[in-house]
């Protein structure tokens, strides 16, 4: 009885950290600053007023894979960016960990891949991932112009890696940055994400 008390308290414990990391739709979203893979500072701070997409990424992830080889995703960003959203590509894999690049070699791969993002930017200590609660890659999150929180999940419809599936996937991406830019509320603001776990560091 004690054991199953003491396992029941872990467990606990386990998912209250967990669900202290997330955020949801219409919380404001947490400040963030880090360095792009120039070195240079980015800050969610200075993008005041405008809609922001963050995107976890891992090149090495085949459902990454997925979505840039098929160009889905270099299209996504070419298509908002030009509409004026600010979108940021961010890497939370630890050093050491699968995905995790450095600052020049990340920017390589990015432009090796399509990237279109606004930012690259390196997250390896993951505070970022974490305070939003990033769990896989790809995860999106659609930030508004008022800074809060208006989408929260899957980059689609479809959780595989299969490209043929991007056919007849519903975008929830899209459907969400198609909502924000004409301010109409999200009809599907959280999704459940699917894709690699994010590699963070062992606290």
């Amino acid at each position: 009885m004690k054991q199953h008390t003491f396992l029941g308290a872990v467990l606990g414990a386990m998912i209250c950290s967990a669900t202290a990391w997330a955020v949801e739709p219409g919380d404001a979203a947490p400040a963030f600053t880090v360095k792009n893979t120039k070195g240079e500072e980015v800050t969610l701070a200075a993008q005041k007023g405008k809609v922001v997409v963050l995107e976890w990424v891992n090149f090495d992830c085949p459902f990454v894979k997925k979505h840039y080889s098929s160009g889905n995703i270099p299209k996504l960003q070419e298509k908002y960016t030009g509409k004026d959203v600010v979108w940021i590509t961010i890497n939370s894999s630890a050093s050491g960990a699968e995905g995790s690049l450095a600052a020049t070699e990340l920017g390589e791969r990015a432009k090796k891949d399509g990237n279109k993002a606004s930012q690259v930017v390196l997250d390896g200590d993951g505070k970022v991932g974490k305070a939003y609660g990033a769990k896989t890659t790809p995860h999106l999150f659609v930030i508004d112009k008022e800074g809060k929180v208006a989408y929260n999940g899957a980059i689609d419809s479809k959780a595989t890696t299969d490209v043929k599936d991007l056919e007849t996937a519903d975008s929830y991406i899209s459907d969400a940055l198609d909502a924000v830019l004409a301010g109409k509320a999200v009809a599907k603001a959280k999704t459940q994400p699917y894709g690699c776990g994010v590699k963070y560091a062992a606290n």
